[in-house]
């Protein structure tokens, strides 16, 4: 098992965090997607920009605390949660937790070097900053 957690605070309140987070109509903010196939209320495809797919399946959304999901492509199955927490200063706080387990002995050793979660993680809150018009 790959597992990665990212903590990042922002100036945005809790609800704007949340929102932009959750809404997978509006994901042109993501420099990884190509876009995103909504399937039904809980289902939806990612693309990448290589054109690498990865189904995802919502098992909690508790807004504006609790988001998470099972993830799964060719190469691994696994799951994300979200936490949100309101700052004092108004502002909102992100736990972002990844764990995945590789289909293959062979991949798993190669998702090291070519998959890294935390870079993943690092690039998805930049990206939300810039969304949110927060200095990065």
């Amino acid at each position: 098992m790959r597992r990665s957690e990212l903590v990042a605070a922002f100036k945005s309140d809790i609800n704007t965090v949340w929102d932009v987070v959750t809404n997978n109509k509006d994901f042109s903010w993501r420099s990884d997607l190509d876009r995103i196939e909504i399937l039904d209320k809980e289902n939806f495809v990612e693309y990448t920009k290589d054109g690498f797919s990865t189904g995802f399946k919502i098992t909690a959304k508790e807004k504006p605390h609790l988001y998470k999901f099972d993830m799964e492509n060719k190469n691994f199955k696994g799951k994300w949660i979200g936490e949100f927490r309101e700052t004092e200063d108004g502002g909102c706080e992100i736990t972002f937790i990844e764990e995945i387990y590789i289909k293959s002995k062979v991949m798993e050793i190669l998702s090291h070097l070519f998959m890294n979660l935390k870079k993943m993680q690092d690039t998805y809150v930049r990206d939300l900053k810039v969304k949110l018009g927060e200095d990065v």
